[in-house]
């Protein structure tokens, strides 16, 4: 029933909004908005996988994400830190401390609505150069782009400029290290190493290629710390002065705050580092990792003047559900607001719920302390700011049919479909 309101609704909106439409609006009707859903650390312990077993060798992840896709629906581009090694032939799955996970891990990603992955972290060289290969070999089969690592120097060297509703962006991605492996001699091309002259370079290439914004990817800091130290503040400081607009963070598995600063030589007005976007899927169940935050922002483009700038930076708490539903033993990432309702889940205890709801204060006494720019978002939000998205992408399309401009052609057009809008 919610389904069926919500699409008359657009439909209603995209007619009226085609009929009523004045040419003073013009303005509007030129400003192209993109909607980005960010989350840090995907991981797969032993126990993730044998929950998601469907038979010998067979996984099915996909309810992981029933609940927290609704949310990504409502999104342009979806991206999160794969940090686990996908599938690699004649070797066992395995979780902590080197990863090897079934390739159908990729498949709940993909149903949940992940665009990129980010690579470039401490577990990606677990099984060395076969276990790259193997993850990028499956992250292609899945139908995903992906930032971090690379089989080739001219691959890692390209420049890859993404370009979705007009808006050009690029994502770059450095981890830290890999852990105590060591990576072969002319072969650092494999792994993205975080490398201040390298930054710099990439970010001025891909300026320079016409991307509108660079977000940089950094898998850096202190694992369950939750305050950024010293050496990612600094890091983070001079990757501003080397004209990033928006820095994200990932490895402490605990959610750091979210600072905003003015960037230098970009093409939006201002910028924002989250220092950590903590866990997103995986089996650590203690305060402050069992939980966390999908962080959304918003880009606005003026496609007449070809400005741009931040419009919204929000964050939605979420919780990681443990333990036995009808369907048996299930992980499921839910919206912490769920926690609120009048009727809840039932297969949520009160201890779930009591635990999901100090997730949620948690999440939001870090993520906020530091700037009061930051909102907290929700299920209702993320759905009217779709809607209204939805709105202004049909008027930029009408705007270019000439027939369409004429509010009587509508009329004639659509009225069987304006009969059904006003009988519902």
């Amino acid at each position: 029933m919610i389904k069926n309101t919500l699409k008359i609704l657009t439909l209603l909106l995209f007619l009226l909004s085609s009929i009523f439409a004045n040419k003073d609006d013009s303005l509007k009707d030129s400003v192209a908005t993109l909607e980005f859903s960010v989350v840090g650390d995907i991981m797969c312990h032993s126990t993730q996988f044998k929950f998601a077993s469907v038979g010998k060798d067979s996984f099915n992840f996909n309810p992981v994400y029933r609940e927290i896709k609704k949310y990504f629906d409502n999104s342009n581009v979806v991206i999160g830190n794969l940090e686990t090694v996908i599938e690699v032939e004649n070797v066992k799955y395995s979780g902590y401390p080197v990863f090897n996970t079934p390739k159908e891990f990729l498949g709940g990603l993909k149903y949940a609505g992940f665009d990129i992955l980010s690579t470039a972290n401490n577990h990606t060289f677990d099984i060395r150069e076969r276990g790259i290969e193997s993850t990028l070999k499956y992250i292609k089969e899945y139908g995903f782009e992906k930032v971090g690592t690379y089989l080739s120097q001219s691959e890692r060297d390209s420049v890859v400029i993404h370009k979705k509703n007009g808006i050009k962006f690029a994502l770059l991605s450095y981890t830290y290290g890999v852990n105590l492996y060591t990576i072969p001699e002319g072969k650092e091309f494999l792994v993205n190493r975080i490398n201040e002259n390298l930054i710099k370079t990439d970010i001025e290439r891909h300026k320079n290629a016409g991307a509108d914004f660079v977000i940089v990817f950094y898998h850096f800091g202190v694992e369950y710390q939750r305050e950024p130290n010293k050496y990612q503040r600094k890091l983070v400081e001079k990757t501003i002065s080397f004209g990033a607009d928006i820095i994200i963070g990932s490895h402490p598995h605990s959610l750091q705050p979210i600072e905003f600063f003015k960037t230098e030589n970009g093409k939006i007005d201002s910028g924002f580092v989250a220092y950590s976007l903590g866990n997103f899927y995986s089996n650590q169940r203690w305060r402050y990792s069992d939980g966390g935050a999908v962080l959304n922002f918003s880009i606005e483009k003026n496609l007449k003047n070809n400005k741009s700038k931040l419009s919204g930076v929000r964050y939605l708490p979420f919780w990681v559900f443990k333990g036995f539903t009808k369907n048996g033993s299930e992980y499921i990432i839910l919206p912490s607001e769920i926690a609120f309702y009048d009727s809840t889940k039932p297969y949520l205890n009160e201890n779930d719920l009591t635990l999901m709801k100090e997730c949620y204060y948690d999440t939001q006494a870090i993520l906020e302390a530091n700037s009061d720019r930051v909102e907290m978002d929700n299920m209702k939000k993320s759905n009217f700011r779709k809607l209204k998205r939805d709105y202004l992408e049909n008027r930029r399309f009408i705007s270019k049919i000439k027939i369409l401009q004429n509010s009587s052609e509508w009329e004639n057009i659509f009225s069987d479909t304006l009969k059904i809008i006003k009988n519902n």
